[in-house]
């Protein structure tokens, strides 16, 4: 059980109780996500199954694309609409309130102030997030109500679409790059517009070339475990935007012990891929056509394998 299981992820469960959710499905105990969702959101989250795993590396950077729902009138501690408790003394649990205030925001203002998250600009974490503060993850040290130093990290929106505005609520199209937080987008902009915001929903509908429409919904997955192979995408189909190479049955042997691959060991002339810029990566393609592994360009005119998956 070696590829891609693209799973439409329902509301409610965290990524890391997807992953198990599956794992006691398939009886398939390695298994990964390639980028976590919030238990909010709902969407495409792959899935990598079996050798596939080793492939993870080359998955997470991958640009995401979503719809949201921003709710205007309401900024939480969260900067989500989950509610959510924090510690106070022992044995008294506060609720961080949140600022209320009448969302009278026209669409010409809204549009105006979506402009300002568009391109490549630095953005902090929400506080309730699985960013590392000094070894500890930032929500742990939310929910104690410790101080916590969130970096700013430079992020890129490529595309930031106002598709609908009713009732103070904003429905956006967003395309961006990875360590993009929509959360907050949403809790910024209702800075920006003075009036408060949180993330009432969110759907992931593609994660780099993953999209809704190869997604299984969680229940099929557990309901088919059985017939879980149909659904998978096969390895040889991942990394599509990688160069390949297809090598003969000597490079075939090479790449399995992990050892340099030269341009004898190519089958295809056209697939001299090392002929290009030195620490470039390239899929290595057996003769039937399933992936090898990945390796990368080494300045001597040769490959070297980095991921064997044989």
């Amino acid at each position: 059980m070696n590829g891609a299981l693209v799973v439409d992820k329902p509301a409610g469960p965290t990524s890391h109780d997807v992953v198990a959710r599956v794992r006691r499905a398939t009886g398939e105990k390695r298994i990964g996500h390639t980028g976590t969702l919030d238990p909010l959101a709902t969407g495409v989250l792959p899935l990598l199954l079996g050798r596939a795993t080793r492939l993870a590396q080359f998955l997470v950077s991958d640009e995401k694309a979503y719809v949201a729902g921003i709710r205007l009138g309401a900024a939480t501690a969260t900067y989500d609409a989950q509610a959510r408790v924090v510690s106070g003394r022992p044995g008294e649990p506060v609720e961080l309130a949140p600022l209320r205030c009448t969302p009278a925001v026209s669409p010409r203002e809204l549009e105006d102030a979506l402009g300002a998250f568009r391109g490549t600009f630095e953005q902090t974490p929400p506080p309730f997030s699985a960013k590392k503060v000094a070894g500890t993850p930032a929500y742990r040290l939310a929910r104690r109500q410790a101080p916590a130093d969130l970096r700013p990290v430079r992020v890129t929106v490529r595309k930031l679409v106002l598709v609908d505005y009713v009732d103070g609520l904003a429905t956006v199209e967003i395309v961006c790059s990875t360590g993009f937080y929509v959360r907050s987008l949403a809790h910024d902009l209702g800075g920006r517009l003075g009036c408060g915001a949180h993330l009432e929903s969110l759907r992931r509908v593609r994660a780099g070339t993953f999209t809704l429409d190869r997604a299984v919904p969680l229940a099929a997955v557990e309901e088919e475990a059985d017939a879980i192979g149909c659904y998978l995408v096969p390895m040889a189909d991942l990394l599509p935007g990688m160069p390949r190479v297809v090598v003969t049955d000597r490079g075939a042997a090479r790449v399995a012990h992990g050892s340099v691959i030269a341009g004898e060991d190519l089958q295809e002339a056209e697939g001299r891929a090392f002929e290009g810029a030195d620490g470039a990566r390239v899929r290595v393609i057996g003769a039937g056509g399933e992936l090898l592994g990945v390796a990368e360009n080494r300045r001597a005119g040769t490959l070297q394998p980095l991921v064997v998956l044989v």
